[in-house]
């Protein structure tokens, strides 16, 4: 299994095994570029969705896991992921 680790211009890197594809990403105006979730965390999001939707867990509270979980995840906000981190390691 052979990694390669590449540099974009804004300091962001990627890890990339071979054959994988980099995940797609979108921009958004008042955020900046976002990178849509591999499909395992689509599964998540959806079960996350339908425990809310069938009010087994609270419709906010399914909101604010997932926006949380998400925004998580990005390089765009290093701050919450070092919170996070740091949570996860106390």
């Amino acid at each position: 299994m052979v990694r390669t680790t590449t540099t974009a211009s804004n300091g962001r890197t990627h890890v990339q095994v071979d054959g994988e594809q980099p995940p797609p990403h979108i921009t958004v105006p008042v955020i900046g570029t976002l990178s849509l979730p591999t499909p395992d965390r689509l599964v998540f999001y959806g079960v996350l969705g339908a425990l809310g939707a069938f009010g087994v867990i609270e419709w906010p509270v399914a909101l604010v896991v997932g926006v949380g979980h998400y925004l998580s995840e990005q390089r765009v906000f290093p701050a919450l992921r070092q919170a996070g981190l740091a949570a996860e390691a106390a």
